[in-house]
């Protein structure tokens, strides 16, 4: 502040996150937009929030406080999905685990409130969007209360915050109280009425509950909000909860233009972890994507536990190609640089351009998914303008000094199927120039019911996919390897469904070293699935495995570890297939 001559800050952001200058962290990314935008930004990452003074060290702000947990809802950077405290945190310096409190945003705002009274407080980014209605909290297997009205906050901002920060600091600036900012797309407001017109959700003391009415209850909840989220047609959203407190949701905002997209990744980072964290090691999330071209936004993958539909919405924007051009420039020039850029890509990376005419518009069908069950009519697959920005940025790496650049994001192998015209020459581009001897790809299961509740294609899509990967890889002499992930225990998966993706592996002889335990999270209909036993999409029952099942299951993936032969043996006799502990094919043990 000193060195800038400031006497103030208009706003100071207090993250979870260690301070890194990069888009990709959304402190960085929203500092730098306001700070565009002619304010003065101040940052206070990670505070110590046993101590009052953490909070002033910048002073009050003119403005308003900014509240972020960071990258990751709080509680999933602290525990596995076993409910285990986590050993690490790449998000700190060093990866040392322990600098963030649990449930990050009601700590910072309680200790904002603390010392700075009648101050207006903005919490926004992923766990405070995942949270902003009643939702199920796995850690405390309880449906707790909207996450504004237990903060006490005064604006909360959902899903991707550039368009609503904007308005809401140009409005405080000309003299609003915040208390009057209550209409700004991408928003929710504290209210003591129910606000206006809008559609009402189920209250939270209807859905808090574990008996059948309120599972179903909020089954139906998280549906009405999944069918109000596209911002060409969604309406008000409104719920209740203990009597006289209301949380109103205005419509989501709508998605950057291109040229808006493009304008915001160019702003002056540094693109480094501040240097006050040199001592330590500096932060181990950069090293992923320090070196990495975020080439769009948004995703219509639809599956079903992945919570980015719900915070960065479906409808995809891309990037220019001049600007990814200047981008990859401006990376070739860092200090660090190797020569590799590490990935083209975004939530999925072949999802470069928006897929039909809705989309264009910044919208996307409410009552249906692009992909599941079936391909939508509408949807064009087309990867033309993707293979042309991978070969300009080829072309100009000659003259900058990138020798290799990779793409590290999914790539959704159902989708590339549906390309007939360009489809074949992307995955044979993808083998022979974007490829650093495997390439990760997420079939998740093998069971068609599993892969039915995980809203993601029939297995036989994948097989297809393995197969022209492996012979254009062969045609072009290269020896590259498919490297599959999978999730256990997902909502919908029986003992015999692990037994049928334990088989899988074995004959393709491929026994993956991680798998992913599902991880009930806030904001995705797997989650919803879990707590209540229903399929919110129609309404009837699904299985859930519980959390022996849980384990049992994790053990089949890993059938050929001498740690597991217990609960392999256990599993096999609980789903009646002895069978498969004889000598045969289908030998397990």
């Amino acid at each position: 502040m000193d060195n800038r001559g400031w006497e103030y800050c208009d706003f100071i952001f207090v993250s979870g996150d260690a301070y890194v200058d990069h888009p990709a962290f959304a402190m960085a990314l929203v500092s730098r937009v306001l700070e565009d935008a002619g304010y003065q930004v101040g940052i206070i990452p990670q505070p110590d929030w046993k101590k009052r003074a953490s909070y002033t060290v910048l002073g009050r702000p003119r403005l308003a406080f900014l509240v972020g947990a960071g990258n990751m809802d709080s509680m999933v950077a602290h525990y596995t999905a076993a409910k285990k405290p986590r050993s690490e945190d790449a998000y700190s310096p060093g990866g040392k685990a322990g600098l963030r409190p649990d449930r990050a945003i009601l700590t910072y705002v309680a200790g904002i409130r603390s010392v700075y009274k009648n101050i207006p407080v903005i919490i926004g980014g992923i766990e405070a969007s995942l949270r902003r209605f009643a939702h199920y909290d796995y850690w405390s297997d309880q449906v707790r209360r909207s996450i504004l009205l237990d903060s006490k906050a005064d604006i909360l901002v959902y899903g991707m915050g550039e368009r609503p920060i904007r308005e809401i600091a140009r409005r405080l600036h000309g003299g609003e109280a915040i208390t009057a900012i209550r209409d700004v797309r991408g928003t929710c407001v504290r209210s003591s009425h129910t606000g206006g017109p809008g559609i009402r959700l189920p209250a939270y003391e209807a859905v808090k509950g574990k008996d059948p009415h309120s599972l179903k209850q909020y089954a139906e909840h998280f549906m009405v909000q999944r069918l109000q989220a596209d911002p060409l047609s969604a309406q008000p959203l409104v719920e209740r909860s203990d009597g006289d407190r209301w949380v109103i949701q205005n419509p989501p905002a709508f998605p950057l233009t291109p040229k808006e997209l493009d304008g915001i990744y160019e702003l002056p980072y540094t693109r480094r972890a501040h240097p006050l964290y040199d001592a330590a090691g500096g932060i181990p999330a950069l090293q992923e994507v320090a070196f990495s071209l975020v080439s769009s936004r948004g995703c219509f993958g639809g599956c079903s536990f992945c919570a980015i539909t719900f915070h960065q919405g479906r409808a995809v924007t891309g990037r220019s190609l001049e600007s990814l051009l200047r981008e990859a420039k401006t990376l070739s020039q860092l200090e660090d640089f190797k020569g590799y850029i590490h990935d083209v890509g975004g939530p999925t990376a072949n999802f470069y351009r928006p897929p039909c005419t809705r989309q264009t518009k910044g919208g996307f069908c409410p009552d249906r998914e692009c992909l599941h069950p079936t391909p939508c009519p509408r949807l064009k697959a087309d990867h033309r303008d993707y293979l042309e920005t991978l070969k300009a940025l080829r072309n100009i790496g000659v003259l900058e000094g990138i020798q290799k650049i990779f793409i590290r994001s999914g790539i959704r192998f159902d989708y590339l199927g549906l390309d007939s015209r360009y489809g074949k020459e992307f995955l044979k581009t993808l083998c022979r120039w974007h490829v650093s001897g495997q390439l990760k790809v997420a079939p998740e299961h093998v069971a068609s019911p599993v892969l039915a509740a995980m809203g993601k294609g029939d297995h036989e899509t994948y097989i297809k996919f393995a197969k022209d990967y492996t012979d254009i890889n062969r045609g072009l002499g290269y020896k590259q390897y498919l490297v599959p992930y999978f999730i256990s225990g997902h909502p919908g998966s029986t003992l015999q469904d692990g037994i049928e993706l334990a088989l899988y592996l074995k004959k393709s002889r491929f026994i993956p070293n991680q798998v992913q335990d599902f991880y009930p999270t806030p904001g995705t209909l797997s989650t919803v699935m879990y707590r209540t036993g229903l399929d919110p999409r129609t309404m009837k029952p699904i299985p859930v495995p519980g959390e022996r099942e849980k384990r049992l299951q994790r053990a089949l993936v890993h059938f050929n570890k001498p740690e597991n032969r217990a609960l392999v043996r256990e599993a096999l006799y609980l789903a009646h297939r002895e069978d498969m502990l004889r000598p045969g094919p289908e030998r397990l043990l």
